[in-house]
């Protein structure tokens, strides 16, 4: 719930279901929405103390996202919308986790750089106004996301994985284990090649990182080399993709001449990724803006300030647009 610019609510219904199949199962989500849409918009509602005619206009998550759960918020919305003559705001998810910097009182000024980084994305985002957003680079295959939580499940963690990576990384040196930076133009990332250097120093247990016959180990010795190396091997996973992210960031800061720096997206509550982005942002001279815990996963609170900022340009969808346009956008 937003008003005139200040979340009043920001409600969330975990679904811990996932957590036994190692990973987001999309029918069981799109289930647990329709069950848990209509309690979770009342408590929304109630803590923000306003009634649901007082509400001005409606903004739900268009895509990028699930297909079965996109269409319960958007048709849930559209109904409302209907039900009580209000505008329709159809919101891009990406757009909204760059705007969660706006929510704090302290915000970045335009034009500023925002590294979004989560599960299925990760981009170098130039904002030059609330509704003036430009990819200039992203992953040209796998997302930073991924790539910790595929680790997570290399090293037998259980899911989530990222957050356990980021709490192990704590106790263990970084520097430990080398893994590769790939060498990609431009602004852009890639993570594929990262994850299998890790697949096969994990398989060999720390002989290489690369496949050879000869350096195959058994089960039980790949076991007992994860044990006694856990934090260390967290560590230098979570230091090399910090690295990655944050390179790429120093460049495009320098190419474009720009000093406002932004994280947003489910990874920037990484730990990790705060301190170095902090600390490289001390370094440059950048002035750096981290969304609160609540503000970096999926959130209303992002959906909510990105449908004020639309509201006041009357960016207005028809009650026709596509609920769920696509699952990446």
């Amino acid at each position: 719930m937003c008003v005139d610019g200040k979340i009043l609510s920001n409600h969330i219904a975990t679904q811990a279901i996932h957590a036994q199949y190692g990973g987001v199962v999309p029918e069981l989500a799109s289930r647990a929405h329709m069950q848990n849409i209509v309690p979770v918009v009342d408590v929304a509602l109630k803590n923000a103390g306003v009634g649901l005619t007082n509400v001005d206009a409606f903004a739900f998550t268009q895509s990028p996202g699930l297909i079965g759960s996109l269409l319960v918020g958007g048709q849930f919305a559209k109904s409302l919308s209907l039900a009580l003559d209000k505008p329709l705001i159809a919101v891009n998810h990406m757009q909204a986790h760059v705007l969660a910097n706006l929510i704090p009182e302290r915000k970045p000024s335009f034009p500023f750089l925002c590294l979004t980084v989560s599960g299925g994305h990760t981009q170098i985002v130039l904002c030059e106004s609330p509704t003036r957003l430009k990819v200039i680079g992203e992953t040209i295959d796998d997302a930073a996301g991924e790539a910790f939580d595929k680790s997570a499940k290399l090293l037998g963690l259980p899911y989530p994985g990222g957050p356990l990576i980021d709490k192990y990384a704590k106790e263990g040196d970084p520097h430990r284990f080398q893994f590769p930076e790939p060498k990609i133009p431009g602004y852009n990332f890639s993570f594929s090649g990262l994850k299998t250097s890790i697949l096969y120093f994990l398989r060999n247990a720390g002989k290489s990182q690369v496949y050879k016959e000869e350096f195959a180990a058994t089960e039980s010795e790949r076991k007992q080399f994860i044990d006694q190396n856990l934090a260390d091997i967290c560590a230098s996973i979570q230091d090399r993709i910090i690295t990655i992210l944050l390179n790429k960031v120093k460049k495009a800061a320098k190419d474009l001449n720009i000093q406002g720096l932004c994280i947003a997206g489910g990874v920037s509550a990484n730990s990790g990724l705060r301190k170095a982005f902090t600390e490289a942002g001390e370094k440059n001279g950048w002035n750096t803006f981290i969304p609160d815990f609540q503000y970096c996963t999926d959130n209303a609170g992002m959906i909510a300030i990105t449908g004020y900022y639309k509201y006041l340009v009357n960016d207005f969808s028809e009650l026709n647009v596509p609920s769920a346009a696509r699952a990446k956008w």
